[in-house]
């Protein structure tokens, strides 16, 4: 681990508050001058209030109290200079300045609070989802991937999209899919799927093995679940789990209503449709038998792009939704960091910076040298 070291400074550094506190202070100043000069029957110590209510929006309690109190000396020294402080009239203008201003250093304080722990358990968010999610390997066997998630909220961390990576003998085996749901219930239900598929990696298990071994996992943790909670009886997963094969140029797939996979070659764009889809994870608990194969062309030089519904699902402000397959074909770079940073930039133009739900692309694309590739995994 290395740890940066700076140099110690002995000023304290300039912060955009310090900057902002030139309102507050002004319309106090402002507000003095011009009641001051003004008839006594003129009252304008009461907008006196608006500068620890303006400085609240921006700084801590403690700056916000030392504004307060300057309002209030501010409303004190025009009361001395109007009749006296101890008119019925400018008591009460004292006493509601004072009030509301202690009023405002509790409530930035009680915000500054709620912001420690909301940054707190954001912390925790990222941890666990940084765990979960784990990074995708750039170079795993004779595949280059690279990958782009992109949160519909700035502030959320914790979702259902999942997505691993396994080596298994002659193959690399890849999982996406999207937990119906958002929250800590679709976070739980995505930690089952992965930690069952990338147990299922060291037990040589075949593809409808694997789907079956993941399937009935999701079952029985949504089965127990929702004896306490009913409404995970309407939980689910949709996931697509392949196989791209080291010694030959072919990928297999078993989709469980996950958005069906794109190869881009020379380009053109092919989606790879399955004839007989199977139900999405957690709906039942299926025998191996049950999970048909298919296989489809996957030659160097073709990029296989996995993603979730939350890009298809993408509407602009018309309400046209995110023409996948026609911006991949548009796509001219090489390489698939290229390739998913093109796609992000694109589909964040269309929606207007802004996406309705939680997104993932993942691109593939294989070596020329196939053998010599496996033979160095």
């Amino acid at each position: 681990m290395r740890v940066r070291h700076s140099a110690i400074r002995f000023t304290t550094p300039w912060r955009p508050t310090h900057g902002l506190l030139i309102v507050p202070l002004a319309i106090i100043a402002t507000t003095a001058l011009i009641d001051i000069n003004t008839p006594e029957t003129i009252h304008l110590g009461p907008f006196l209030i608006a500068a620890p209510a303006l400085t609240a929006a921006f700084a801590g309690p403690g700056l916000t109290g030392a504004v307060g109190a300057l309002a209030v000396v501010a409303q004190i020294v025009i009361a001395a200079l109007h009749g006296g402080v101890s008119t019925p009239n400018h008591e009460a203008q004292i006493a509601a300045v004072l009030v509301i201003s202690v009023f405002l250093v509790v409530f930035r304080g009680l915000l500054d609070r709620y912001e420690r722990q909301l940054g707190r358990v954001r912390s925790v968010a990222i941890v666990a989802q940084q765990g979960l999610l784990r990074p995708l390997p750039r170079r795993i066997g004779p595949l280059s991937i690279a990958s782009v998630s992109i949160a519909a909220e700035s502030g959320a961390q914790i979702g259902g999209d999942l997505y691993a990576v396994v080596p298994a003998p002659g193959v690399t085996r890849m999982v996406i899919g999207d937990v119906r749901g958002s929250g800590l219930p679709a976070f739980g239900d995505a930690a089952v799927v992965l930690g069952a598929f990338r147990g299922s990696a060291y037990r040589n298990l075949s593809l409808p093995g694997v789907v079956s071994h993941i399937a009935n996992a999701s079952y029985w943790n949504m089965a127990q679940l929702a004896e306490a909670e009913p409404c995970y009886n309407e939980s689910f997963v949709t996931a697509l789990v392949l196989d791209v094969h080291d010694d030959d140029h072919s990928v297999q797939l078993v989709n469980c209503g996950h958005p069906p996979p794109m190869i881009l070659r020379a380009g053109h764009v092919r989606t790879l449709e399955v004839s007989d889809p199977a139900l999405p994870l957690g709906l039942g608990a299926p025998s191996e038998s049950e999970y048909q194969v298919e296989t489809f062309d996957f030659g160097p030089g073709d990029f296989l792009l996995l993603y979730t519904d939350g890009v298809i699902e993408a509407r602009d402000r018309k309400g046209t939704f995110y023409p996948l397959a026609d911006r991949l074909a548009t796509w001219t770079g090489t390489g698939p960091e290229s390739l998913v940073r093109h796609l992000h930039d694109d589909l964040l133009r269309h929606v207007g910076g802004r996406l309705g739900d939680d997104a993932v692309m993942i691109a593939v694309t294989k070596t020329s040298d196939v053998k010599g590739a496996a033979a160095s995994r």
